[in-house]
């Protein structure tokens, strides 16, 4: 008795029927690999004006200063995800005020959703993923060691919608 060929998996790049792009398809079974964005959930943390940034401890950009942010998990709301990425990020406990930005990144496969939050009390500390948190006031962020473009939007963004106290938010970067 001979052993069935092992099965190639997604190995064929192809247009799908129905579809109207190339995707992996599996010519053993026609299982289709769909790639999509990812999607990354954070927030602009405050505590008495000052912003809560992490020194990331991981690549990419070891080192260099981004807001608790991280992908969404699979059942997870988007709200959800940013007070998880806090804690798992800064140990932080955070309020969620509203709805920041959206960032769309096309170039990166991204979906970046930011909100506005509150820490719950100043207490934080660094967690697996970052090598140190801390406070900053506006004129002590950073600027030059932020980590992605995106942290300077949502910083930004967030500092007009204060200043003008409308927290519109924003469907595009900056």
């Amino acid at each position: 008795m001979s052993n069935p060929p092992a099965a190639r998996g997604p190995s064929i790049l192809t247009v799908p029927e129905g579809d109207n792009r190339e995707r992996m398809v599996c010519p053993d079974c026609g299982f289709i690999n769909y790639e999509n964005p990812k999607i990354v959930v954070g927030a602009v943390c405050l505590w008495q004006e000052q912003f809560l940034l992490c020194r990331r401890a991981i690549n990419p950009r070891r080192g260099y200063w981004t807001l608790p942010a991280g992908y969404l998990e699979l059942n997870e709301s988007t709200m959800a995800g940013a007070m998880r990425e806090a804690w798992e990020e800064a140990e932080a406990r955070i309020t969620i005020d509203g709805l920041l930005a959206v960032y769309d990144i096309p170039r990166i496969s991204q979906v970046q959703i930011i909100y506005r939050a509150r820490l719950d009390a100043p207490e934080f500390a660094a967690g697996a993923e970052s090598l140190e948190v801390k406070l900053f006031a506006w004129n002590e962020i950073p600027w030059h060691e932020l980590a992605f473009p995106s942290v300077r939007w949502a910083l930004e963004h967030y500092r007009d919608c204060a200043a003008s106290g409308d927290f519109t938010a924003r469907s595009t970067p900056a």
